[in-house]
């Protein structure tokens, strides 16, 4: 007789300890009963003596088993992003038995690199880890698809990791013209029955590259050579729930852990990456185009807008419009009293979408029918705030007619066979002009975009964040590299801030020299280490206590900083009310050990957070 302490998978319960007849080793997977319902287990850990209390059989070892790296890297995903062990191992995939057999590859003609791209590969093959910085069009892509081939070739696999589901149609084709079903798509969309078939091709050999977003990076494949994550500096690659890790910073951990090389890359790379790793550079498109950069007055699609569209339209171009907000419009307000129209359940004004008729929370989904009277004061009517991408679209609709638009949010793009019919339209030009929030700028190739409209970007660069300004210049490079891939350009930036970004036109680089300066003056990432708590309750009396607690519980700790307390900047959300705590320090493990010195039931820790507003 054994005794054993498991990990209920993808639980933040407590370890468990069960008895088992049949000899098991870390790492096996097991069937336990928990409360009268059957649960999936991991064995972490053999018991030497009998426990003084009562366990129960475990029911049954299954097939598969995680391997020591996995127990480990989910030891440490636990520590350092605050998780049950059971949560951590949630994330990874057992292994099968035995080694997947080798199998023999084909690998078609690979791109031609220019002389630039050469130069630019053997300079990120001289290191184990290294950042391409490469403006948007210069080939990066192309690179990847090299590094692949060469570690296909040494008999290892390779993971491509990407921000976004909505990126993976576009290089699923690519990857399959050189690689062919050596390839697989592994993200959160896929059914059970897809994970299980793309599982089973894996421990029979067949794939040997998976590309995909975060989750993608948790794939049991064998001899691990090389992680690829593209759009490095991308908020995406943050878990916003339980454990909230960053894959790329986990790419980094587990490259290590696994012997495999890391290549990050970026057109607008993140000043945290830029800091730490070898840079190379890309500095010139593959086709040399000529842009030209206009700052334009307004904060709606205004006459001038839609003049350049329609003569781009006039002209054989397309174009591609930016708008960060969603639905008509993002608030209703009260002209007399000044007030939003508010959820009921969050803090947060409710967006406008009329074509739906109907007022909706983006953040619980509450909706409400459309009132044109304040609910405070009674005045009528109510006006809009911050254009959304259904109004943009409305306005340009009937001022060219005959125009054929795409609109390519969240409220349009809900299933991946949508977005693949979204492309497939842009693509074969039935579109004239795209229209969207931050999911046009995520690396998609729009051949045909000779034209970029970027609104909204002094709104971005007001929000109280001390990344604002790194993610509106970003987003500025990455929308207007989406044109100019083949022909010449116009941007036009709808901006009252044209001193601020106009000197940052040209080369990236230049800005994240300048942004360093800052960070490093203002003590901030990547010069030291942030940590955010959120408390949430019900009672706000009661949130508010449990965050004065914790913030006297955290004072005697020497080595951190409280930077600041409170109710946070959305304060009710989902019914609930919600207190943070933000801290810093230059070291990571003083701040590590204060915090789990005060981690509990009922508090979330947040470390490296990426989100402040």
């Amino acid at each position: 007789m054994g005794y054993y302490t498991v990990a209920i998978l993808r639980s933040a319960g407590p370890l468990l300890t069960y008895r088992s007849e049949t000899p098991l080793s870390i790492g096996d997977l097991v069937r336990v009963s928990v409360r009268g319902k059957e649960k999936e287990a991991v064995v972490i850990a053999r018991e030497s003596d009998a426990p003084d209390f009562e366990t129960a059989e475990i029911l049954e070892r299954l097939p598969r088993r995680f391997a020591p790296w996995q127990i480990e890297s989910a030891r440490f995903v636990a520590e350092y992003y605050f998780a049950s062990i059971g949560e951590a191992l949630g994330l990874f995939h057992p292994l099968a038995e035995t080694p997947p057999p080798r199998r023999d590859l084909t690998i078609e003609a690979l791109p031609t690199l220019t002389p630039a791209q050469e130069e630019a590969y053997r300079q990120m093959c001289a290191h184990e880890r290294a950042l391409l910085f490469g403006v948007t069009g210069s080939g990066k892509t192309e690179l990847f698809i090299h590094q692949m081939a060469e570690t296909l070739r040494e008999g290892k696999t390779a993971i491509l990791l990407m921000p976004e589901i909505a990126l993976t149609p576009q290089m699923e084709k690519r990857l399959r013209r050189h690689f062919g079903d050596a390839v697989a798509i592994w993200h959160s969309r896929l059914n059970k029955t897809k994970k299980r078939e793309v599982l089973d091709r894996i421990e029979a050999g067949e794939i040997r590259i998976v590309a995909g977003a975060r989750s993608a990076l948790f794939v049991p494949l064998h001899d691990l050579g090389l992680i690829v994550v593209d759009e490095e500096h991308d908020d995406s690659y943050k878990a916003m729930t339980r454990p909230r890790y960053h894959a790329r910073d986990l790419a980094l951990y587990l490259g290590a852990k696994r012997g495999a090389r890391v290549w990050l890359a970026s057109a607008t790379p993140s000043t945290s990456s830029y800091a730490k790793f070898p840079v190379v550079r890309l500095r010139e498109p593959y086709t040399p185009t000529r842009k030209r950069y206009r700052f334009v007055p307004g904060e709606t699609i205004t006459p001038t807008i839609v003049r350049a569209v329609e003569e781009n339209r006039e002209r054989g171009g397309q174009s591609l419009l930016f708008v960060p907000t969603r639905a008509n419009f993002k608030y209703l307000r009260c002209d007399a009293c000044g007030r939003t129209r508010q959820c009921p359940y969050c803090s947060v004004g409710m967006s406008l979408h009329r074509r739906r008729s109907y007022l909706r929370c983006h953040y619980c989904g509450f909706t409400e029918p459309i009132s044109d009277t304040c609910e405070h004061c009674g005045h009528s009517p109510l006006i809009s705030d911050r254009i959304g991408t259904e109004e943009a679209i409305e306005i340009l609709t009937e001022a060219i007619p005959g125009i054929r638009i795409v609109q390519f949010d969240k409220d349009a793009i809900t299933t991946p066979r949508k977005l693949e019919a979204a492309l497939d339209r842009i693509e074969r030009r039935e579109a004239d002009a795209i229209i969207g929030t931050q999911m046009l700028s995520k690396g998609h190739d729009y051949p045909g975009i000779t034209l970029s409209v970027i609104t909204g970007l002094d709104y971005l660069l007001g929000v109280a964040d001390y990344r604002s300004r790194e993610r509106a210049m970003a987003l500025l490079h990455q929308i207007a590299g989406r044109s100019g891939r083949n022909r010449d350009a116009l941007i036009l930036i709808q901006s009252a801030m044209e001193e601020y970004f106009a000197p940052y036109l040209e080369d990236y680089e230049d800005f994240l020299q300048e942004e360093l300066r800052f960070l490093e003056a203002g003590r901030y990432p990547p010069f030291a280490h942030l940590a955010r708590i959120l408390v949430a309750h019900r009672d706000r009396t009661r949130a508010e206590a449990k965050t004065t607690e914790i913030v006297g519980r955290l004072r005697p700790f020497e080595g951190i900083e409280i930077v600041g307390h409170g109710p946070a900047p959305i304060e009710r959300l989902g019914g609930k009310y919600r207190y943070t705590v933000l801290l810093r320090s230059t070291r990571r493990t003083p701040l590590l050990q204060a915090l789990h010195a005060v981690d509990e039931r009922g508090i979330e820790i947040d470390m490296d957070p990426v989100e402040f507003s």
